[in-house]
C-alpha cells in the first residue's frame, strides 16, 4: 500500500512540474503560437490574405511603425520611455519636406539628424536634469509637436523631388526600400541587444540600475545612447513616410501613431517595467498587429472597432506580464 502511495505521489510530482515549466514556455512563445493561429484563421477567411500584392502592401504600411518600435524595444528594456517619438516623426518628416528642394541626401539628412538632436536632448533631460522619463518626453512631444506645426503653418508641404521619392515608392523584387530599411531596422537592433555588451547592459540598467551601478555599468550614458537612438530612428520613420506619401505633414505623428509603436511592442512582451523584452518579439508584435488591421479590411469589419480591439490586446498583454512576474 504504502510502494502504490508512494509511485502515485511520485507520478502526481511530476505532473505538477510539468505543468509548472509550461508557464514559463507558454509566456516566451505563446506570442508565436498565437500569431500562427492568427494566420492560419485569416487565410481561411480571405484568400486574398496570402497574396503577394496583400502582403507586399501591408509591410510597406507597417515600416515606419516598425522601424520606431525597434528602437522604442530598446528605450523600454532600459526602463526608459518616450512620448515624444511621435512628434519627432512628424518634424522630420516636415524638415525633410522642407528640404528636399536642395537634393534627396540633404532632405533624408537633415531629418535624421533633427531626429537624432531631440533625442539627445530627451538623454540630457532623464540623465543630467534628472527629469521623469515620462515628464521629460511628454514636453518635447509638445514642444516638437508645436514646431512642426509652425514650420508647416498648418499646411501640408508637397514633395516632388523624385530621387528623393523613390526611398518609400520605388519596388526591388515587389517590395519598396521602406520594407527593406525596416528588416534592416530590426536586424541591427537585435545584434546591438543581443550580441553586445552594450545590450547587456542595457537590459542591467533596466532590470536594476542600482546594481548596474554598483557593477561598474555607466547607466547615465547607457540612458542617453538608448534615447539618442529613439529619436534617430524616430527622425528616420518620418523621412520614410513623406518619401511615401510625398508630402509632410505637422499631424503626420499623432497618437494613432504612437499607440501603433507601443502596442507593437507591448503585445511582443517587452515589459513596462525594464529588463524584459526581445527583438523576436517585437518582430512578431509587428506582424500580430499587422494581421489584425489586416482582418478588417479583408472581412469588411467596422474599422471603429480596431482600435478597441488593440486596447483589449495590450491590456490583455499587460496582464499576462504581470501575472508572469508574480508567479516567478
Amino acid at each position: 500500500m504504502s510502494t502504490n502511495t508512494t509511485e502515485a505521489g511520485r507520478v502526481e510530482s511530476q505532473a505538477v512540474s510539468r505543468g509548472v515549466s509550461l508557464v514559463p514556455l507558454l509566456r516566451e512563445y505563446g506570442i508565436v503560437f498565437g500569431g500562427i493561429l492568427l494566420a492560419i484563421a485569416l487565410t481561411i477567411a480571405s484568400p486574398q490574405f496570402l497574396t503577394g500584392t496583400n502582403l507586399s502592401n501591408l509591410l510597406d504600411q507597417w515600416s515606419p511603425a516598425a522601424i520606431m518600435a525597434a528602437a522604442l524595444t530598446l528605450v523600454l528594456i532600459g526602463g526608459g520611455f518616450d512620448l515624444s517619438a511621435g512628434s519627432v516623426f512628424a518634424l522630420a518628416g516636415v524638415v525633410a519636406a522642407k528640404l528636399a528642394g536642395d537634393g534627396a541626401a540633404v532632405a533624408i539628412l537633415a531629418g535624421v539628424l533633427c531626429g537624432m538632436l531631440v533625442g539627445a536632448i530627451n538623454g540630457m533631460l532623464v540623465t543630467v536634469g534628472r527629469i521623469n522619463t515620462f515628464i521629460a518626453t511628454l514636453s518635447t512631444g509638445f514642444i516638437v509637436g508645436g514646431l512642426a506645426l509652425a514650420i508647416t503653418n498648418g499646411l501640408l508641404i508637397s514633395v516632388e523631388n523624385p530621387t528623393f521619392l523613390k526611398l518609400g515608392q520605388e519596388t526591388f523584387l515587389g517590395l519598396t526600400w521602406g520594407v527593406y530599411l525596416m528588416v534592416v531596422v530590426l536586424v541591427l537592433s537585435g545584434l546591438l541587444l543581443h550580441r553586445t555588451v552594450l545590450g547587456r547592459r542595457i537590459f542591467a540598467v533596466g532590470g536594476n540600475p542600482e546594481a548596474a551601478k554598483l557593477s561598474g555599468v555607466p547607466v547615465e550614458a547607457v540612458r542617453f545612447f538608448s534615447f539618442t537612438l529613439m529619436g534617430t530612428v524616430a527622425g528616420l520613420a518620418g523621412v520614410l513616410q513623406t518619401s511615401r506619401v510625398a508630402f509632410g505633414e505637422a499631424s503626420a505623428g499623432g497618437l494613432n501613431l504612437l499607440f501603433n509603436v507601443f502596442a507593437i511592442v507591448i503585445v511582443g512582451g517587452t515589459s513596462m517595467s525594464g529588463g524584459e523584452g526581445a527583438m523576436w518579439r517585437t518582430a512578431v508584435g509587428i506582424a500580430i498587429l499587422a494581421m489584425i488591421g489586416n482582418a478588417f479590411v479583408l472581412l469588411n469589419l467596422s474599422a471603429v472597432y480596431q482600435q478597441v480591439f488593440f486596447g483589449v490586446i495590450i491590456l490583455a498583454a499587460v496582464a499576462i506580464d504581470a501575472w508572469g512576474r508574480v508567479r516567478t
